[in-house]
């Protein structure tokens, strides 16, 4: 497995999607909530949760196929976007790239979970103590200030459930890419939960298989278990 070009490939493209993840689906999805909550409108913040949760409802089946279209060169609607814009010079088979295929699947995979992301964090957020809020408003305290010192020290308990789960589901990618690519061109996009299919029900190298899916199992462990105590070293400094 050391030796095999392919895991480290696909290991690397874990890698990349797990930060990606963290990015959009822990930071920018809490930043969002609480835009939203932020707002005055009751029917407002009701109507932007249902409108970006709405892609979450979608199975990663079929949100694989509708971008497959998306991203397909000819009839695409990227690429069609892009022609109408007059950057012509930009269009691509965007998976049928080795450096686009890989980027393609995470930016599916973000538009499809970030919409649950930020419903929780929102949830999240309306524990709050309003008085919190009211407190800091009239001590002067801005929108920006209210976030730092007051949303993110009280959603610390969902920031770190959702780091885990992300993270976690970073290296157990499996049906966004089967859908997409199947881990091409030329095992581009292969990720370990692909790699781990192909080696053990196309190639019947179960053995091999076994391993990778121990790789998977230590990572997202050994990832959690950092999580967790620097979670737990947090609460203690509050």
């Amino acid at each position: 497995m050391m030796a095999d070009p392919v895991f480290w490939t696909a290991l690397i493209n874990n890698v990349f999607y797990a930060v990606v993840s963290v990015i959009v689906q822990v930071s920018g999805a809490l930043a969002l909530a609480a835009v939203i909550e932020g707002l005055r409108s009751e029917r407002l913040r009701g109507i932007l949760r249902a409108t970006y949760f709405i892609p979450s409802a979608i199975s990663l089946t079929v949100a694989g196929l509708l971008f497959y279209f998306i991203y397909e060169p000819e009839l695409g609607l990227l690429n069609g976007l892009l022609d109408s814009l007059g950057l012509n010079q930009l269009t691509q088979a965007w998976l049928g790239q080795e450096n686009t295929a890989i980027w393609g699947i995470i930016a599916m995979s973000q538009w499809q979970g970030f919409g649950y992301s930020t419903l929780l964090f929102a949830v999240a957020i309306q524990r709050i103590p309003s008085e919190l809020y009211d407190a800091a408003a009239i001590d002067g305290v801005g929108g920006l200030k209210k976030f730092w010192t007051i949303t993110m020290p009280l959603t610390r308990e969902m920031t770190g459930l959702m780091m885990i789960v992300t993270v976690a589901g970073s290296f157990q990618v499996f049906n966004e890419v089967m859908v997409m690519t199947s881990g091409g061109p030329n095992n581009s996009s292969q990720v370990l939960g692909t790699w781990l299919y192909r080696s053990g029900f196309v190639r019947n190298d179960f053995g091999y298989a076994a391993a990778i899916a121990t790789v998977i199992f230590v990572v997202t462990i050994v990832l959690a278990l950092i999580q967790l105590w620097y979670g737990r070293r947090r609460r203690v400094e509050w």
